[in-house]
């Protein structure tokens, strides 16, 4: 079976650099630094946003309210593994007997898998920016910077996520192709062989398995590039927990 080439030039994202090798594309390092290329993505009014929110004195901490302790983080982790545990055991991805020949029930199920995690990673994101609010003024801040930024980059974060499925549907078009190409002269082989007349062979379900391995993949490594701001706010308090303890 005709495999795709798989280039490993770029060392960015593990999403990037995995939709990269199935688009057969050569994705380089971008020559300009990320901080510039970030500049180019802000508004006039999202730049006043992000002032606020940096030089702004962030709402006091409501003294009714209790921070939760290690909670955040063994929520997070709980999250996580139920999204990558309904990734993996979805039969629509995983290896076996059924699977569809045309792309319309991979591409739905692709969009619900994305639809999960954009539900689960937002809660949490939420959740975290609010248990930042009430450790200190500066945690506080912090979550209201997080709030601008995700506002920013919520458009840039969709047009890469709702291009994937596209993605995902040329690749399965190229290894369908490839396997019934490699399987036709198979038959014809097979038929000159014998006087029976020729007909015409199924390819098998190899580049299915193939396929659905890549998406899943796919998924997981999309949920670990969803995740990043979330670490991110863990890591805030992480270092927050160890500065006080």
């Amino acid at each position: 079976m005709e495999q795709v080439s798989r280039r490993t030039g770029f060392n960015g994202s593990a999403l990037i650099r995995l939709l990269s090798r199935l688009s057969n594309v050569d994705a380089r390092e971008p020559a300009q630094p990320t901080a510039d290329r970030l500049s180019q993505w802000f508004g006039w009014t999202d730049a006043i946003s992000l002032s606020a929110a940096l030089d702004g004195a962030p709402a006091t901490p409501q003294t009714g309210l209790r921070a939760p302790r290690n909670n955040e983080e063994s929520e997070c982790q709980r999250v996580k593994a139920a999204l990558a545990n309904a990734i993996v055991e979805d039969n629509t991805f995983g290896a076996g007997k059924e699977a569809a020949s045309d792309f319309t029930p991979y591409k739905r199920r692709y969009l619900a898998r994305q639809q999960a995690m954009e539900a689960g990673v937002g809660s949490l994101r939420g959740k975290l920016r609010a248990a930042m609010a009430v450790k200190s003024p500066a945690m506080a801040r912090l979550a209201s910077v997080d709030v601008v930024m995700a506002q920013v980059l919520e458009a840039r974060e969709y047009s890469l996520l709702s291009a994937v499925p596209g993605i995902l549907e040329r690749h399965f078009e190229r290894l369908r192709k490839a396997a019934e190409a490699q399987q036709a002269p198979d038959a014809e082989a097979e038929a000159s062989e014998t006087d029976d007349k020729p007909h015409s062979a199924q390819p098998t379900d190899e580049w299915l398995d193939v396929f659905r391995k890549d998406a899943q993949d796919v998924l997981l490594a999309e949920l670990d590039f969803r995740f990043q701001p979330v670490e991110g706010l863990l890591d805030a308090l992480r270092t927050q927990a160890t500065r006080t303890s």
